[in-house]
């Protein structure tokens, strides 16, 4: 299948056709158990959802308007048979390979060597050269040691879960020290640095994609689950780590471990009020960043400054759309200099403006706090 009738064929499912290496795109890894969820997603504004290579499943997802991706593994013979029987579905956006390849736990030398994936990215694309392939990896490994296993992706992506309770028991993929990452920085604002370090693994050539947490850790346990542990991302919490990866340029954003929240957790709602914010500005989303000339003057709140304010500007038609995190565990208080042009500020989803004044604005940020800005001229 060649791109132009891969992209007509996308088309089919009553929206814009998109490329996910160049479009940004929303997704799940899964959904939780409720009846109504996948129709919920979709009206959110996810798009894609990992799907079985089951008929029913397929058909659920376009009747819905959602995409799906398939996980063929490295075994030629598997890959074969499935690349073989969904190359020609309208509803299949993106293959994966093996999850997290290289990741080490307890034992040395990655679990799959580079020249297996290699070998099993060749293969799908022999057999359906029109559809990228994704490859996601644990945070942890050098940049070195992942850049091994680019030729096996089309699509990079790494999966970082930072909100753990303090004190909870061992768990697989948890380090003895209760985290899941292995930066010094403990804070949710890790996220962005891992977005840096795998568009340093991908290059400039690939996508990068995040995939963010959806899930409570101790609800992962199969017995045995200390309720005291339950601890989910808040919304404040889902929104800093979604939009800390924008700014941080990814293309895309997948969030895991839905399928495991219970029918009583806020989550799933946070999740989609999340998701329809980031929805709602899809198109200067897929767009390069702007090179403006902002500068950030801090002023003092009685706190020390350690990474202060993260921002990313996007055109927009008639203004600059500038997103905004502060990446501090304090509250900040700053005045963004270097507005070019603009005459209001418009601060998206919080229902205030801001003056502007000799092209800059003032503004005070929670600690992990999110503003997006509609600058217009």
């Amino acid at each position: 299948m060649t791109r132009r009738t891969l992209l007509q064929s996308l088309a089919m499912l009553g929206a814009p056709a998109f490329d996910p290496r160049r479009r940004f795109l929303l997704g799940l890894y899964s959904l939780p158990k409720r009846p109504d969820a996948m129709r919920q997603a979709r009206q959110a504004g996810f798009r894609v959802v990992n799907l079985a290579p089951a008929a029913e499943d397929f058909s659920r997802a376009r009747e819905n308007g959602m995409y799906g991706w398939i996980s063929a593994g490295s075994d030629p013979a598997r890959i074969r048979k499935l690349v073989s029987g969904w190359k020609d579905n309208p509803t299949l956006l993106f293959w994966e390979t093996e999850d997290e390849p290289s990741y080490q736990w307890k034992k040395p030398g990655p679990r799959i060597p580079p020249q297996t994936i290699r070998s099993a990215y060749r293969l799908i694309h022999a057999l359906d050269p029109g559809r990228p392939v994704y490859l996601n990896h644990a945070p942890t490994n050098l940049v070195s040691t992942l850049k091994q296993y680019n030729p096996g992706g089309d699509i990079i992506a790494t999966d970082i879960y930072p909100v753990i309770p303090h004190g909870i028991r061992e768990l697989y993929a948890l380090w003895p020290d209760g985290r899941q990452g292995d930066l010094l920085n403990t804070h949710i604002s890790q996220v962005g640095q891992y977005a840096d370090k795998m568009r340093q693994v991908a290059g400039p050539g690939r996508a990068v994609f995040m995939v963010l947490q959806a899930f409570a850790w101790e609800d992962l346990r199969e017995k045995d689950r200390d309720p005291r542990m339950v601890l989910y991302p808040t919304r404040d919490q889902l929104r800093f780590m979604a939009w800390q990866s924008i700014v941080h340029g990814v293309n895309g954003l997948l969030f895991w471990g839905a399928h495991s929240i219970p029918g009583r957790a806020a989550i799933w709602d946070d999740l989609l009020s999340v998701a329809r914010e980031i929805d709602s500005l899809l198109e200067p989303l897929s767009a390069p960043p702007l090179s403006l000339p902002i500068q950030c003057r801090y002023h003092d709140t009685g706190h020390s400054l350690d990474r202060g304010i993260e921002w990313v500007a996007k055109a927009e038609k008639g203004g600059v759309l500038v997103f905004a995190v502060n990446a501090d565990c304090n509250p900040v208080d700053v005045t963004m200099e270097g507005l070019p042009g603009a005459r209001t500020c418009e601060v998206l989803f919080e229902s205030r403006n801001l003056p502007v004044t000799g092209a800059s604005v003032r503004d005070q940020f929670a600690p992990f706090g999110v503003h997006l800005y509609r600058l217009r001229h």
